[in-house]
C-alpha cells in the first residue's frame, strides 16, 4: 500500500471516532479497528526511520524497520579490534584504525582516502612481498635495457618471468620443470670457487639436462653465461618418494667466472652479479630472474634459529609463543627466522609485533607446482602426505641458511614446541664455548654440528598433572615439568647447533651434506644440555612403544625455572601490550 493511501485513510478514520464510533456496527467496527492498527503500525515506522537516521538518502541500501539505531563507531571499533592482520598486510592497504581517516560522508562511513601511489613509492612494498624477485633493481634500470650491442638475452622485465605459487619461479628445460625459489652468493672459506647457489624443486630424480646460469651484473649489458656444475640432492632416497614426476629439492650451483672474464666484460674483480637466471642454452629468453642474496652486516651475530613453515590455521599457540620467543632471548638468540604458510589471527598479531621490534623476521611461503595451497586444504594435504611435508620442510630450512651465511656462527632449526636448554650455564654462548673445547680434546678438527638429544615433556591437553603454584597458568613451559625418563636414542629426533661455515645442505634433524668432505656431529652429553620437546605422545614411529618407554617413568625436571623471574615479567609485559588480560588480570584468547 502506498504510503499516500495510508495517509488518507488514517485521516478517514479519525471522523467516525470523534461521532462516536462506539454505535458502530460490528463489520464496521471490524474495519475501523484494522484501519487504526495499520495506522499504528506505520507510525512507529516512521519514529523508528527517523530514530536511526536516512539510511536510503545517503547510501541507497535497503532499510530494515525495526533494527533500531546503529552504532556505526562501535562497529568499525569491533572490526579493528579483530587481530586479522594477514589480509591488510597482503594487500597493502592500511586497515581501518591504523591511519589518520578522513570522511565526509553524511552517514559517517569511514573510508581510507589515501591517494593512489604511482610505481616508485610502490616499490619498497612490492620488493618486500617478492624478496626473491630484483623489483626495485630492474624497477631502477628498466629504461637501460634494451640498448644497443646486445649479443646476448636482455635482462628479464618482472613482467616475463613465470610466476608459480606467489613465490617461486618456473624454468622449463626439455627433461623437467624447476620451481626455483632463491639464490645465493656463496665465498665461504671452505668454497674453492667463489658460487652462486640456487634453491628450488624440479619434478626429476637425478637430472642430467645440461643448464646454465645467466648472471646479470648490469641490466644494460649481456649477463656472463655460466654452466651449472651440480645439482645436489637435498634429500635421502631411502626416505621414499623417489620418483620421476615428484618434486625433489635440489641446491644448484654455478661458479663465478674467472678475473680475466668480469675484467674483459667491464666488471671488478669480486664483483657479485645482482640477479641470476637459468636456461637450458645459455643466451635464450629467460624466463625467471633471482635476486642474489648477499647479505654482509657490519656486525655478525653468534645464534640465529630458524623455523619451517608455521601451519596453525585454526590452532592458537599465541600465548606459548610468546614464552618461547621470549625465552630464546634469554638463552641468547639473537634472531628468529620464521617461515608462514597459515597462521590463527593471534599468531599474526604477536608475530607482527615481535618483528616490529627487529627480534624476529617472517617469510611468507607456498607449495610449488600443482601442490594445494588454498588455507585448510593444504594443511589436510601436509597431514596426509608426510612425505612431501618432509621435502617441502627443506626449503625454508636451506633459505634461512644462505641467507644467513655471514651473518651469524650458528644455526639452530627448531619447532615452536622445542628449546636446547643447558644444565649447568644460563645462556648459549656460555654452552657453545664448552662443548667446542669438549669435541676438540675427543677429536681435533672442527665439527660442522652439535647435536643435542631429544627427551619428552608431557603436555597432554587435560593438563593432568597439578599447577605449579607461584607460576602463571599460561607459562606453558613453565608449568610443564615433568618429562620422561629415558631420552630418545642417540641420533634420534635430535636438534643442532649448526657451524655455517661447514654447512652446504640441511635437513631437520641433522646435516645432510658439508663442504671440505663428510659431516661430522658431536653429541652434547645429557649431563650438559638437552632438547626439551613439549608433547601430549609420542611421534607417530614411537606410537607403540610410547608408553612403556617414555610414559611410564617420569621425572620432574625444574631446570626451566632458573628463567622464571626474568621470563614471567617479559611475558607479562608483552601479553599487556597486545591486550590478552582481561579485567580480571587473567589472560584472554579470544581477542
Amino acid at each position: 500500500m502506498a504510503e499516500g493511501q495510508i495517509m488518507r485513510m488514517c485521516h478517514w478514520t479519525r471522523w467516525p471516532l470523534l461521532a462516536g464510533g462506539n454505535h458502530l456496527r460490528p463489520l464496521q467496527r471490524s474495519v475501523y479497528v484494522l484501519v487504526v492498527w495499520t495506522c499504528l503500525c506505520y507510525g512507529l515506522f516512521q519514529i523508528s526511520s527517523h530514530g536511526s537516521g536516512d539510511s536510503s538518502s545517503s547510501g541507497g541500501g535497503a532499510v530494515y524497520a525495526g533494527a533500531g539505531p546503529v552504532n556505526s563507531r562501535l562497529l568499525l571499533q569491533k572490526v579493528t579490534e579483530t587481530p586479522l592482520t594477514s589480509t591488510a598486510a597482503s594487500s597493502g592497504v592500511a586497515a581501518i584504525g591504523t591511519q589518520p581517516i578522513t570522511s565526509t560522508d553524511p552517514a559517517g562511513v569511514k573510508i581510507d582516502r589515501q591517494k593512489a601511489t604511482d610505481d616508485d613509492d610502490m616499490a619498497p612494498f612490492i620488493q618486500q612481498r617478492v624478496p626473491n624477485v630484483p623489483f626495485e633493481f630492474w624497477l631502477r634500470e628498466k629504461a637501460k635495457i634494451y640498448g644497443k650491442n646486445h649479443t646476448c638475452a636482455f635482462y628479464p622485465s618482472v613482467f616475463d618471468i613465470k610466476f608459480n605459487n606467489n613465490y617461486w619461479q618456473i624454468f622449463r628445460s626439455s627433461n623437467g620443470t624447476f620451481y626455483l625459489y632463491g639464490a645465493y652468493h656463496d665465498n665461504r672459506a671452505a668454497v674453492k670457487n667463489p658460487t652462486i647457489r640456487i634453491l628450488g624443486m624440479i619434478d626429476r630424480i637425478e637430472p642430467t639436462v645440461k643448464t646454465h646460469c645467466l648472471l646479470w651484473y648490469d641490466a644494460a649489458k649481456d649477463p656472463v653465461v655460466m654452466p651449472v656444475v651440480e645439482y645436489k640432492y637435498v634429500w635421502n632416497q631411502k626416505w621414499g618418494n623417489y620418483k620421476q614426476g615428484l618434486l625433489q629439492p635440489y641446491l644448484m650451483a654455478c661458479h663465478l667466472p674467472p678475473a680475466a672474464v668480469l675484467a674483459a666484460k667491464g666488471f671488478h674483480v669480486g664483483q657479485v652479479p645482482i640477479s641470476v637466471s637459468m636456461t637450458e642454452k645459455g643466451c635464450e629468453p629467460p624466463t625467471n630472474n633471482l635476486r642474489v642474496n648477499n647479505n654482509v652486516p657490519a656486525q655478525k651475530g653468534r645464534f640465529a634459529v630458524c623455523v619451517k613453515g608455521l601451519d596453525f590455521l585454526r590452532e592458537d599457540l599465541s600465548v606459548r609463543l610468546v614464552e618461547w620467543i621470549e625465552l630464546l632471548g634469554l638463552l641468547g638468540a639473537d634472531k628468529i627466522f620464521l617461515y608462514e604458510l597459515e597462521v590463527h589471527p593471534n599468531i599474526s598479531k604477536v608475530l607482527k609485533y615481535y618483528q616490529e621490534t627487529g627480534r624476529v623476521e617472517l617469510t611468507p611461503i607456498t607449495l610449488p607446482g600443482e601442490q594445494p595451497n588454498v588455507p585448510g586444504l593444504r594443511h589436510m594435504y601436509l597431514k596426509s602426505k608426510i612425505t612431501s611435508k618432509r621435502q617441502n620442510e627443506v626449503i625454508p630450512y636451506n633459505d634461512c641458511l644462505y641467507r644467513n651465511l655471514h651473518s651469524y656462527d650458528y644455526i639452530a632449526l627448531m619447532d615452536t614446541d622445542e628449546v636446547i636448554l643447558p644444565k649447568n650455564v644460563q645462556t648459549w654462548n656460555e654452552l657453545i664455548d664448552i662443548i667446542v673445547p669438549k669435541s676438540l680434546a675427543v677429536a681435533n678438527y672442527t665439527r660442522a654440528s652439535y647435536n643435542f638429544r631429544n627427551v619428552y615433556f608431557w603436555d597432554d591437553a587435560e593438563h593432568s598433572h597439578r599447577w605449579e603454584a607461584n607460576i602463571p597458568r599460561h607459562m606453558h613451559m613453565l608449568q610443564h615439568v615433568y618429562r620422561s625418563y629415558n631420552y630418545t636414542k642417540p641420533n634420534q629426533y635430535v636438534k643442532c647447533f649448526h657451524n655455517v661455515q661447514k654447512i652446504l645442505t640441511l635437513h631437520n634433524h641433522f646435516p645432510l651434506a658439508c663442504l671440505g668432505g663428510g659431516c661430522t656431529s658431536y653429541p652434547v652429553e645429557p649431563e650438559t644440555a638437552h632438547l626439551q620437546h613439549y608433547r601430549a605422545d609420542c611421534v607417530s614411529t614411537l606410537k607403540k612403544s610410547c608408553d612403556t618407554e617414555y610414559k611410564q617413568h617420569l621425572v620432574k625436571d625444574t631446570i626451566i625455572w632458573r628463567y622464571k623471574e626474568d621470563l614471567i615479567p617479559r611475558v607479562t609485559q608483552v601479553l599487556k601490550s597486545l591486550g590478552y588480560f582481561n579485567e580480571k588480570g587473567d589472560v584472554n584468547q579470544q581477542l
